[in-house]
């Protein structure tokens, strides 16, 4: 698969589809996610989160209004959440963001990533 050398929904879309899986195979994150939505990456639960977090990204990169929600709030119910998770799904992510982008389009979602973490670790006491 060649990489992409700019950000739009379909690239986003092939981002978060690398993305989770891995997430799922991961035995530090995978407990969370399975625990919410599940094992099966194909169930309804899953396509809903993936379009989501598709819409999440869009938003986020793009301008995109197809978003509406809190990313935040659902992570004040995960029991067992900490600084650890939150290295392994940074690590995860910036591993799926160098699989789609090339390095400098790339870039712009780890910078973000970071700081979306690192707001999220501050917001719910995560030292």
């Amino acid at each position: 698969m060649s990489k992409y050398n700019t950000i739009n929904r379909e690239s986003i879309r092939a981002m978060v589809e690398s993305f989770y899986p891995t997430i799922l195979a991961d035995e530090i994150t995978a407990p969370f996610f399975i625990a919410k939505i599940g094992s099966d990456i194909n169930s309804k639960e899953w396509q809903e989160h993936l379009e989501l977090l598709t819409n999440f990204w869009a938003f986020t990169a793009l301008g995109d209004l197809s978003y509406t929600g809190s990313p935040l709030a659902p992570h004040f119910s995960l029991e067992g959440l900490d600084r650890k998770a939150f290295e392994r799904w940074l690590s995860l992510f910036h591993e799926a963001i160098d699989r789609v982008y090339e390095a400098e389009v790339g870039e712009f979602f780890k910078q973000r990533s970071n700081n979306i973490a690192r707001n999220f670790m501050i917001n719910l006491g995560i030292s």
